[in-house]
């Protein structure tokens, strides 16, 4: 039996600058690992991709808008990166509200590269030991939270599992701790 049999997880973005490896990558092990994987977006318009957050590559069309879904609905969360796309990500309201909705249900969250500014947004990082992008240290800390330089790094405290990784040559030990934790 596949570990995510049976596991909704949605998959967070704005519309510009998702690193493509990291939007690409997690859905496609979540499902083939049984799960079903929700990409959510602020609108149902295109999602552009990057390659190396400069290139732009291919567009994706999002699931679900934010607005339409509700943590209740999922096991658990994943945010990838994209410098554009995470600032993007953390400054939208409804992106950060649902961010929040999920650490308050004690749901898994998985955020890789860029992505953990929107837990720096959430104000949820107090307690939690991380991993991201090394640009992003210092606003960990300052947001509560500790760093580390790890390929992934899973962090069950304050009740709630954080997975987090650096970067794309990280997601094959990402998605897998995201399978472990999830299906567990």
């Amino acid at each position: 039996m596949s570990t995510l049999q049976g596991k909704k997880i949605a998959v967070l973005t704005s519309q510009e600058g998702v690193e493509k490896a990291e939007l690409e990558s997690p859905i496609a092990a979540i499902r083939e690992a049984g799960g079903t994987a929700v990409h959510v977006a602020p609108k149902l318009e295109p999602v552009q991709s990057m390659v190396g957050d400069t290139d732009k590559d291919a567009t994706f069309d999002p699931d679900a808008t934010v607005s339409d879904v509700d943590a209740a609905d999922f096991d658990a969360l994943v945010i990838p990166g994209g410098t554009v796309n995470a600032d993007h990500v953390r400054g939208d309201a409804a992106s950060v509200a649902l961010v929040t909705a999920f650490v308050e249900a004690k749901k898994p969250v998985a955020a890789i590269c860029h992505g953990p500014w929107a837990l720096v947004e959430a104000g949820v990082l107090p307690g939690k030991t991380l991993t991201s992008f090394p640009t992003l240290q210092t606003d960990i800390v300052n947001a509560g939270g500790s760093w580390v330089d790890e390929t992934v790094f899973h962090c069950p405290a304050n009740g709630w599992d954080l997975i987090t990784s650096r970067n794309p040559d990280d997601l094959e030990a990402f998605n897998a701790t995201i399978a472990e934790v999830v299906g567990g």
